[in-house]
């Protein structure tokens, strides 16, 4: 142990009970020095300059009465006063120099780590704001750090640069707004080893999703290059997800990733403190590859794991957590350089739910990365540069290229924040959550395709994309104490499609997913023919064959790209239900819209009635589309195999004939999908008459059916359900149909087989609900608008029914 110093403690001696000492930031680092470190957690060393330190600096140089008199009345509102008393109370704590006693420490505390790193060691000198008796307070982003500090005179200028940016404008408004008195708040610095980031890549993650607030998973966001241009929100930075549940039973896996542009990467410049870094633009390469290979995303998230369940145990609760890491270039580690508890969507109330929701019938103006999950309408305020905050007026929404701490004063009056460039944990994301603004980050054009005085309505409400309508489009909050509802007998399940929305649908009371659709995948995130990317040479158009080459960069084989993708969405959002059942319906695209999927009019007929073609089972096993099938199989086994997610049964649609459904179960035991194997289970859809009639017979096939209530009406009454000419025919309370309904239910119970239903029925009708209720159906499966109030129904239905025996 090394000697104690009375200005300086070295990391091996910091906890994280010490924040009135280090304050948080450092505290943190302390504590995982000495006990993650150990566990195999790297950390850079250091140590760190008390806030004793700063106040000694100041009672040497007897500067406090100076100090009061510069900020004495200061006027917050008015930005030139701020600037000027700001000024003069940074000059006089830099003019207050450093002690000598407080220089000898440093120096001796440095040159310890010359002799742990070398005689030329890069530091990280960052302020470290805290209080006597406020220990819980925050002060993140308000004081200055330096990166890149080399040779004594540069460490020792920067420590008192850091002592005196305790008095910017933002920290003396911040602490003005929260009431802290500038005078017992103090601050600390923590010098550390530099990672050598600058020649390889670095990034913030969370143990939590930011936007939901949704705990299973690890959220790592990196760039190349130092992290700051991701806090700054200067970059779009790549982002991957962790399922923290299928990691910890040994599955090694990345659940999604979306590669960002990181258009710029900040490296090392030569010059004193304030040119140690400059920003670049990174090369082509850069941007169209990830910043991490998925073997250090796995790293990082395991420390992520460590580092969380350590807080949680040391606290006694559950501690989800923002850490900072960093790659260095030149020993190829990962570092872990900051940690400190998430405050904003571990926040978030898990008993009420609040739902925005909007049905917008324009397009969009711009759109981009969605932070929260609200709504807002407001004139567009176009902000260049911070000279001109001054024109900002409260309820506008804030547009600009990015953000700076400099400008929360106006960002927390904003309606809405949109900026050009950032990704979700910069910090205009990281402001806009804190005060519960919908934010729009990334957009790329925003300043150009919006006009100051716009009224534009910003929309966070729709998944991780973020949309800017022109006007304001009519939108509904719907705020549901979920405390309050009782679970029913009869399983009440989701139907889903979109996996951006799935953690946050995974809070709606329910009891799984009983229909989650992978065509919206296939549309959105895939985009092209499966077939097409099995045999791209078959595509006729040079021009569609170029866009499918852009679209499967950077994989083995297109085949991959699809498998990935498919494995991904599919997988995002088994996990946010994890470990309740997630029924996936293989593909049901009818010939016409595989026909408009990237390459599809080379691989698909054309059909005069689709609805009743070449769809469903029939597909599978027909030369026509049984390598496309076989991508499909392969996607869903690393689903259950690779990513974990053992939790997703498969469902077969559209299946006409018993050898239909043979032909179909025996080629996915083929590639790899056995009944029974690993606990999968097969469902078929029960939407066409022969389902219901020969129910006993597809029993022996299936696990379980789920009733298509829309193409058994359909097939039922002999109706096309997307001809306008006999719409009024189409009623899912037809008799007919409602024996059908009868029916079915009936025989899966015979069979002691599953039944779901997921049509649209159960939503519209309150009257065939209940009638399935009485039948003693298994589970109805719901869009999430319809859950809240067909569970009601349900639960009233069935308290009826006891009542009644």
């Amino acid at each position: 142990m090394a000697t104690q110093r009375r200005y300086i403690r070295l990391f091996e001696q910091i906890k994280a009970d010490d924040v009135a000492l280090v304050g948080g930031k450092t505290a943190s680092l302390g504590e995982m020095y000495g006990t993650l470190r150990p566990r195999g957690v790297p950390i850079p060393n250091g140590f760190a300059i008390t806030a004793e330190a700063y106040r000694g600096l100041l009672d040497a140089a007897d500067a406090w009465g100076r100090l009061r008199e510069a900020l004495e009345g200061v006027r917050i509102d008015d930005a030139q006063d701020l600037a000027r008393r700001g000024r003069a109370a940074r000059e006089i704590v830099y003019g207050a120099g450093l002690p000598e006693t407080l220089k000898h420490e440093i120096l001796c505390a440095y040159a310890q780590l010359q002799r742990e790193y070398g005689a030329d060691v890069s530091l990280a000198v960052r302020s470290s704001a805290t209080a006597e008796d406020l220990p819980a307070a925050s002060f993140a982003g308000q004081q200055d750090s330096f990166l890149n500090v080399r040779g004594a005179e540069r460490l020792l200028d920067a420590c008192k640069r850091c002592f005196a940016s305790l008095f910017t404008d933002r920290a003396i408004h911040y602490r003005c707004d929260n009431g802290f008195d500038h005078f017992k708040v103090a601050l600390s610095i923590a010098v550390q080893k530099m990672v050598r980031s600058d020649l390889a890549s670095s990034g913030v993650m969370f143990t939590i999703d930011t936007e939901s607030g949704f705990r299973d998973v690890v959220l790592i966001t990196g760039s190349v290059g130092l992290g700051e241009n991701i806090v700054q929100g200067a970059v779009e930075p790549d982002e991957w997800v962790v399922f923290k549940p299928a990691f910890e039973q040994g599955h090694r896996a990345v659940l999604r990733r979306a590669l960002g542009s990181k258009k710029l990467k900040l490296v090392y410049a030569e010059g004193g403190t304030r040119e140690a870094t400059r920003n670049v633009p990174t090369s082509q390469a850069e941007r169209e590859r990830f910043c991490l290979r998925d073997e250090d995303v796995l790293v990082l998230a395991g420390y992520a794991i460590e580092i969380e369940r350590h807080y949680s145990e040391r606290e006694g609760r559950p501690m989800p957590m923002d850490i900072e890491w960093a790659k260095d270039g030149i020993d190829g580690m990962l570092y872990i350089v900051q940690a400190r508890p998430e405050t904003s969507a571990s926040r978030k109330s898990g008993t009420v739910l609040e739902e925005y929701l909007i049905a917008p019938t324009v397009e969009p103006l711009a759109v981009g990365r969605a932070v929260g999950n609200h709504i807002a309408t407001g004139a567009v305020r176009i902000i260049a540069n911070s000279t001109q905050i001054g024109q900002f007026r409260p309820g506008e929404v804030l547009v600009t290229d990015s953000t700076t701490p400099d400008w929360e004063p106006i960002m927390r009056q904003a309606a809405a924040i949109v900026t050009n460039r950032g990704g979700r944990v910069c910090h205009a994301a990281i402001v806009a959550r804190e005060f519960g603004i919908p934010a729009i980050v990334g957009t790329e054009n925003a300043t150009e395709r919006l006009s100051s005085a716009e009224l534009v309505t910003v929309s966070c409400a729709e998944g991780e994309t973020g949309r800017v309508y022109p006007g304001k489009v009519p939108f509904e909050v719907r705020r549901t104490d979920l405390a309050r509802i009782e679970r029913p007998r009869t399983k009440i399940m989701l139907i889903l499609a979109n996996p951006e929305l799935a953690f946050q649908m995974s809070f709606l009371p329910n009891d799984g997913v009983g229909l989650a659709r992978m065509e919206f995948i296939v549309t959105e995130y895939i985009k092209a023919h499966p077939m097409a990317l099995v045999h791209p040479q078959r595509v006729g158009d040079e021009a569609e064959r170029g866009r499918l080459a852009e679209l499967t960069r950077g994989y083995a084989k297109p085949e991959d790209f699809f498998i990935e993708r498919l494995a991904e969405g599919i997988g995002t959002i088994a996990a946010a239900f994890y470990p309740k059942p997630v029924i996936v319906r293989m593909s049901d695209f009818k010939t016409n819209e595989y026909a408009g999927l990237l390459g599809g009019r080379w691989f698909e007929p054309k059909e005069d009635n689709p609805m009743l073609g070449f769809r469903g089972a029939s597909r599978y096993t027909h030369p026509a589309y049984a390598q496309g099938f076989a991508l499909e199989c392969a996607a869903m086994r690393r689903a259950r195999e690779v990513l974990g997610l053992t939790n997703i049964k498969l469902m077969i649609p559209f299946c006409r004939r018993l050898e239909e459904g043979e032909a179909v179960v025996e080629r996915m035991a083929q590639l790899g999908l056995a009944r029974g194997r690993d606990g999968l289970e097969i469902y078929v859809m029960c939407e066409i008459p022969n389902n219901v009639l020969l129910i006993d017979e597809f029993s022996r096939i299936f696990d379980g059916f789920s009733i298509g209530s829309n193409d058994l009406t359909q097939l039922t009454l002999g109706v096309d359900r997307d001809s306008a000419l006999v719409a009024f025919e189409f009623d899912e309370r037809d008799p007919g149909v409602r024996r059908m309904l009868k029916l079915a239910v009936e025989g899966s119970r015979r069979n002691a087989r599953h039944c779901g239903i997921c049509g649209q029925a159960p939503s519209d009708f309150p009257e065939i609900a209940a009638e399935l209720v009485r039948l003693g159906i298994d589970s109805i499966s719901l869009n999430p608008d319809a859950i809240i109030k067909t569970t009601l129904n349900v639960l009233e239905l069935e308290k009826e029914l006891v009542r009644g025996r």
